[in-house]
């Protein structure tokens, strides 16, 4: 069982391509290609938190459909485009608007916001967040999970731990995809 942390798909949302710059023939394609690396990645035993903004103005029905479609259990941190239609879906195993947790012995503070301070911070707790996009230069420790800076799939905490430590020695590593490397589907 792995643990996964991802935010801002942003299911059904048109405007997505062109506001964050995705990489997509249509908003059919960019949902399909989300769902797909997604279940490439997780697996039914693992476990998702979602931090926020799962879908924009989808139907609770469609919502339903898309929950069951991908894999392992889900945890949703509310964002702000997380309505009634996708909160009140029974295929959210929680749903909160902040969460703290330990995983692999770090200390992580879940929110669909970037924080500017945070618990246990000045004891090397971690903020991971959505919201921004990749629009936001991060404080040490703290790291964007949206799909629009890990190449539109989940991500474990090791690849986080692996990022921040890279953006610790003063390299910055790439967060979006060329239209070219993205899949056309």
């Amino acid at each position: 069982m792995a643990t996964w942390f991802t935010a801002d798909h942003h299911f059904g949302h048109g405007g997505a391509r062109g506001l964050f710059r995705r990489p997509f023939a249509s908003t059919a394609a960019m949902d399909e290609a989300l769902l797909a690396r997604w279940n490439a990645a997780v697996g039914a035993e693992d476990v998702v938190w979602h931090l926020g903004d799962f879908a924009v103005r989808q139907p609770a029905a469609r919502v339903a459909r898309l929950l069951a479609a991908l894999a392992g259990t889900k945890h949703l941190i509310r964002g702000n485009n997380d309505g009634p239609a996708t909160t009140g879906q029974p295929g959210w195993a929680s749903v909160q608007d902040y969460a703290e947790l330990e995983e692999d012995g770090a200390h992580l503070v879940l929110c669909h916001y970037p924080l500017r301070s945070w618990h246990r911070m000045a004891r090397g707790a971690l903020n991971l967040h959505g919201h921004s996009h990749g629009r936001l230069t991060p404080l040490p420790r703290q790291a964007d999970v949206g799909v629009d800076c890990w190449d539109f799939r989940p991500v474990t905490l090791a690849a986080i731990r692996a990022r921040l430590r890279q953006r610790g020695r003063g390299r910055s590593a790439p967060v979006k995809r060329s239209p070219a490397e993205a899949p056309d589907h």
